[in-house]
């Protein structure tokens, strides 16, 4: 055995980055705050204390403030602040749980809140500040607690927040903002053992909900009512859940603190689009809405909406990625490597739009963006596409969208490609719904998924949405759908059940007694076929029972109807099914014939039990 030669070391230091392309980049999402930075918050003798930029190694922002990598403090959105001599004494010691945290900050050195009152004589936004962070946190609790709807900027984005427990002041924020019947969020204070007491006493909260609340990401969690509780109803209009979010940064955790209840939290955005990130934007959208604005002077580089999860069969699921899940990063199982495949960006669908990044044997999927229907959606967007690829040294070489002609992300595609003169695939919205659950099952095949969803462009032309596809990514075969129906108004019938209510109806060559056309037009040209595109979408299935039933003819958000028929179902699920015949067609693809739900949600409608008995 040799001799080991000691080396004699006598210092540990961290060089400057150097720029890389070979560096395996892995970009970290925003960390929710660490048990020791809430301490010296609460710690009246600490040089720290009620400062809502506290920070260390374990938590902070991360994506929503880094300009580029490397992740250096000069490139992000903290290079404006110069660390002070007690800050740079922590950042630069290695035994310190401060060493390189570059969100590093204390009152003397760090970013403060400031203010704005709204104008008392203007609609517009006024700019007189009204001091410093105690002050201004001060000054927006007061106006909090006048019933006042106040605009604050959080780590991705501005909210809008009012006291959740009065009805007025919801009233207004859902006037004016504008959003009538779409649900709110809750952020509520911290209380007991774990901090979720408070909550309790609202909500049902179950082992499942617990460990998803608690766990980093602190997302919003959709969590069945109480029945008579504090909370305004008008929180979740037509709906038995409320998404429930514990705070997740120091400014979040003083603001619920102090105010001692829960506070509604919706984003500070037009509906559908991306949340709004500029303090200019927010006074311009918001003049309206909010009597003020809770704003401080950390810039946000980007935007990142808060998740949302749902309980699903035991298990806390997401519906929507956003601040503290993304960007998400995963595993191929197979590799995208040069001649075969290279670095593909695929651009996401119209609505919810998220954008994903392939390269090597990974797969980087962007937070939620938003609706693609405005220009601020699709200029926010084409930041997101620019960002993944420049944070991770990736230029993508093929471009993947919907096969949908009309979408805003396919038109933005196939004009990209045309500059970049570089390579573009449409891929058939159900395939890809099929594609993406394929992943989770990697080495199964054949396959069969059903994509089961509102609507999508197939490859006939027509409007998919209730279908089994059998095979594996790039190979489906459509082997079963559901009786196709026409749409009288086309896109009209996603924000208005009723119409494919009265389509199925007219389909079936019956009356329904409650549509509210009354002149007869539509059916018309419902009959002949002007403006009826065919559809076999499931979610316009789901609008039709809502609208036959009663319970939502009109929609103000998307799935409305859908949400609040599950809710209407919820409990009253009476014994016996309702068997639907499955036949196939004469291309040999097996259909489910919805006929006899018609009669029996009519029957619903009617309260008619003894039929309903012999119905089912």
């Amino acid at each position: 055995m040799g001799r080991t030669k000691l080396i004699s070391l006598t210092g540990f230091s961290i060089y400057p980055s150097r720029d890389t392309r070979k560096a395996d980049i892995h970009v970290p999402p925003d960390f929710f705050t660490c048990d020791a930075c809430l301490a010296e918050l609460s710690n009246p003798h600490d040089r720290r204390y009620r400062h809502p930029f506290i920070n260390c190694t374990q938590c902070g922002p991360r994506y929503t403030f880094i300009q580029r990598l490397p992740y250096d403090r000069a490139n992000t959105s903290m290079a404006a602040f110069p660390l002070c001599d007690r800050c740079l004494a922590e950042y630069e010691d290695p035994l310190d749980r401060r060493f390189h945290a570059e969100p590093l900050a204390c009152p003397d050195c760090g970013p403060s809140l400031r203010f704005y009152e709204s104008g008392s004589d203007s609609a517009e936004m006024g700019c007189k500040s009204t001091g410093k962070t105690a002050k201004a946190l001060a000054t927006c609790i007061d106006h909090l607690r006048r019933g006042e709807v106040v605009a604050i900027k959080g780590i991705g984005g501005y909210h809008l927040f009012c006291d959740a427990r009065n009805d007025a002041a919801i009233s207004r924020l859902r006037a004016c903002k504008p959003r009538p019947h779409k649900p709110l969020a809750v952020l509520f204070p911290l209380a007991g053992h774990d901090g979720l007491d408070v909550v309790r006493q609202e909500l049902h909260v179950g082992p499942v909900e617990t460990a998803r609340l608690l766990s980093p990401e602190r997302p919003i969690v959709l969590i069945e009512k109480r029945p008579r509780r504090a909370l305004s109803p008008n929180i979740a209009p037509g709906l038995g859940e409320v998404g429930a979010m514990p705070p997740y940064s120091l400014l979040h955790h003083m603001l619920v603190g102090d105010y001692g209840a829960p506070l509604v939290a919706t984003s500070a955005n037009q509906s559908g689009e991306p949340v709004l990130t500029d303090f200019e934007s927010v006074r311009e959208s918001l003049a309206g809405v909010a009597h003020g604005i809770l704003d401080h002077d950390r810039p946000i580089v980007r935007p990142a909406d808060d998740p949302v999860f749902r309980r699903i069969l035991g298990k806390t699921r997401a519906i929507r990625l956003g601040r503290g899940t993304a960007p998400v990063e995963m595993q191929l199982p197979f590799s995208l490597k040069q001649p075969i495949l290279v670095p593909i960006l695929a651009v996401g669908g119209q609505m919810k739009n998220t954008v994903a990044l392939g390269f090597g044997d990974r797969a980087v999927v962007s937070p939620h963006i938003g609706d693609m229907g405005t220009p601020r959606s699709l200029s926010v967007f084409e930041q997101v596409t620019a960002d993944l690829q420049a944070l991770y040294g990736i230029k993508a070489e093929i471009i993947a969208c919907d096969a949908h002609p009309g979408y805003t992300t396919t038109r933005w595609a196939w004009q990209w490609a045309e500059k970049s003169q570089s390579t573009i695939f449409t891929v058939y919205h159900h395939h890809a719904h099929a594609g993406a659950l394929s992943s989770e099952h990697p080495h199964t095949e054949p396959r069969l998924v059903f994509t089961w969803d509102g609507v999508g462009y197939g490859p006939d032309g027509t409007l998919w949405g209730g279908e089994a596809l059998l095979g594996k990514p790039g190979e489906w075969q459509r082997v079963g759908s559901i009786r196709p129906f026409h749409l009288p108004g086309g896109e009209r019938a996603g924000r208005e059940p009723w119409r494919s209510a009265a389509a199925v109806c007219w389909a079936l060559g019956r009356d329904w007694p409650n549509c509210p056309e009354r002149i007869g037009l539509l059916r018309t040209a419902w009959e002949k076929r002007i403006n009826a595109p065919q559809t076999t979408a499931i979610g316009r299935l789901f609008d039709a029972a809502a609208a036959l039933t009663g319970i939502c003819l009109h929609a103000s958000y998307e799935g409305q109807g859908p949400m609040e028929l599950e809710d209407a179902a919820h409990g009253d699920i009476r014994s016996g099914t309702l068997p639907l015949p499955v036949n196939k067609d004469d291309r040999g693809c097996w259909r489910i014939d919805w006929a006899r739900l018609v009669s029996f949600l009519l029957l619903v409608a009617s309260k008619n039990y003894g039929l309903l008995v012999q119905e089912l």
